[in-house]
């Protein structure tokens, strides 16, 4: 059967071909045309237009909203809920420390020695408080080759009142020091004129005993909010067995007028010293000691230290400087009357630290000076076998112009390094006496005694130091100093070492147990000594050679109340002289406890 056919399609099947018959033939006859490019074809860009966020509502009528009025009924609902109640995790903590107010030590080692310190305080109320400290220290000597007594003793008395109310606190002083000290350190040579049955009498017809007295009294007060910030009152008597005494009183207050980041300070000061001996050093001794021969000093220091302080960001600067008024009141020695006309004196008081890092690198430098009060108290507190024949007078810092760096190297280790350049006319420097076999026969004539000598010393110095905390537990230090002198009117700087060093540390091992461990250098020392002859025999400059000193102690914790311990000084042994002629003790032990208690 013949399928029916559709007309539509193939009228349009035969279009098509006419059409593409037609084209064919047109493109065989195409020919040529000539076009001219008037300019090269430039595009461009229509503007975009941006949809708008908002349209535009073309409606004729908006509708209205509907307003819906409506009510809340409120009524409880009964909820048997409970929410359990949190807890906080466990935390184990260590027990804080009790800390006793007061505690008693006890201790006895060799060379007949005993150690012995009592402290109390006491809240007398939620302001006031008392407080005392009783300490002593002795040893009965006979040291190795020394031929006079050299035992010794220092017992001191402290009491304290005080009170800390909200605007400010203050506490009065009072205390008594008995010192006992023989002078021992007789020149090798002594007695070597005699026979041995005549030296031996003589050396039994010395008493080298010496004895120093002070008592003190004095107070400090401090505001919080005053430009009055504090001030400090102080009085000490000194005396000796021989005679001898000394009056000095301080007092300091300070003003502080700063503003915010700039504080503005004034310091003054009133240093009065009074200081009297019997007798002055013999040497003509073939004439008596009487009072004609005795020395007197007396000198009233007045200062004012205007300070302005600086505190920017890293930046600390202090700019002062601080004027001396110096008034002679009285200079006798051996009868002869001294200048006693009066003398002004301005010193630089500038200090600057700059935090380069943080607290890990501080930058720091100055220029300091002022005149010191010396007095007899502190020459002996530093020799103890001094004559009781000295001239007081007071040393002129010049100035001292130092740099230095500080910070931390770790979190647990901190480091300081400093040079410093420092100008003083009239430094106290110690220097043997002579031997003079004075025909008093008194016990410090006998070369074995010091004198203060006042000299022009410009000293550089060197000083470095490390601290280590590792832990709670470890503690380590080291420190460092070089000094050269350059002294005018002396070869020497008479009994300073060029070089010190020093070094400890402190372990806990366990909760129980701690030890510690301390050692120093003192390098070379020089002293000048004549004999009662003046010849060359056993005289001119000595060499004290340099020393080392290493101490150890070891503690048991038997409760937080009551501690043990046990101490070992000089364990090298040594026989070194810190003094010219002056050994000291060797080889040491002291056993003893600590005891911790409330009231």
């Amino acid at each position: 059967m013949f399928q029916k056919i559709n007309y539509k399609v193939l009228i349009i099947i035969l279009l098509a071909g006419f059409q593409t018959a037609f084209a064919q033939k047109k493109d065989e006859n195409i020919g040529t045309e000539v076009i001219n490019v008037v300019k090269s074809y430039t595009p461009t860009i229509s503007d975009a237009f941006k949809v708008k966020e908002t349209p535009t509502l073309d409606d004729e009528e908006t509708a209205k909203k509907e307003v819906i009025k409506y009510h809340i009924f409120s009524f409880p609902v009964a909820s048997t809920f409970t929410p359990e109640k949190g807890r906080a995790a466990a935390v184990d903590k260590t027990p804080q420390e009790h800390l006793y107010n007061n505690y008693a030590t006890l201790a006895f080692g060799t060379y007949a020695s005993a150690n012995a310190e009592l402290f109390l305080t006491h809240d007398l109320n939620d302001t006031d408080f008392v407080a005392g400290m009783l300490r002593h220290q002795s040893s009965q000597g006979n040291i190795k080759g020394v031929k006079l007594d050299d035992k010794f003793s220092d017992t001191g008395l402290d009491l304290t009142y005080g009170s800390k109310q909200d605007l400010y606190r203050w506490n009065v002083d009072l205390g008594y020091q008995n010192q006992v000290y023989n002078w021992y350190g007789l020149p090798q040579y002594f007695g070597n004129n005699l026979s041995d049955t005549d030296q031996k009498d003589l050396i039994n017809s010395i008493d080298p005993s010496q004895t120093y007295h002070n008592f003190y009294i004095g107070g400090n007060i401090a505001t919080s909010d005053s430009f009055f910030e504090k001030a400090a009152l102080k009085y000490n008597r000194f005396w000796d067995a021989t005679g001898s005494e000394e009056n000095h009183l301080t007092f300091k207050p300070t003003i502080n007028l700063g503003v915010k980041d700039y504080f503005f300070k004034l310091n003054f000061t009133v240093d009065y010293l009074n200081a009297k001996f019997d007798k002055s050093y013999p040497l003509d001794f073939t004439v008596p000691l009487t009072t004609d021969y005795s020395g007197e000093s007396s000198n009233l220091i007045l200062a004012a230290n205007p300070n302005f302080q600086l505190l920017k960001e890293n930046l600390t600067v202090n700019v002062g400087a601080e004027i001396t008024y110096l008034s002679l009141l009285k200079s006798s020695y051996n009868g002869v009357e001294g200048d006693t006309k009066g003398k002004l004196f301005v010193y630089p008081k500038i200090t600057a630290a700059y935090k380069i890092v943080g607290d890990l690198m501080i930058a720091y430098a100055g220029a300091e000076g002022g005149l010191k009060q010396n007095s007899y108290r502190e020459f002996t507190n530093t020799n103890p076998f001094l004559s009781p024949t000295q001239l007081i007078t007071p040393t002129d810092s010049q100035y001292d112009i130092y740099v230095g760096l500080k910070g931390k190297l770790s979190n647990v280790v901190s480091y300081n390094v400093r040079g410093s350049f420092l100008n003083e006319k009239n430094k106290a420097l110690f220097g043997a006496n002579p031997y003079t076999q004075d025909i008093n026969n008194d016990a410090y004539v006998n070369g074995n005694s010091f004198s203060v000598g006042y000299y022009d010393v410009k000293t550089v110095s060197l000083f470095g130091e490390l601290k280590a905390d590792f832990s709670k537990n470890v503690a380590f230090g080291i420190n460092g100093t070089f000094a050269s002198y350059n002294v005018k009117s002396s070869p020497e700087a008479w009994n300073l070492p060029q070089l010190k060093l020093g070094s400890s540390l402190d372990v806990n091992i366990t909760p129980k147990w701690f030890a510690g461990a301390n050692v120093f250098f003192v390098g070379e020392r020089f002293d000048f000594q004549e004999d009662q002859s003046f010849t060359v025999i056993g005289s001119g400059k000595q060499t004290l050679d340099a020393y080392f000193d290493a101490n150890l102690n070891v503690g048991y914790r038997y409760n937080e109340r009551l501690t043990a311990f046990l101490k070992a000084n000089n364990i090298a042994n040594q026989a070194y002289e810190k003094w010219l002629n002056y050994p000291v003790q060797q080889f040491q032990l002291l056993l003893g406890a600590s005891y911790k208690f409330d009231f």
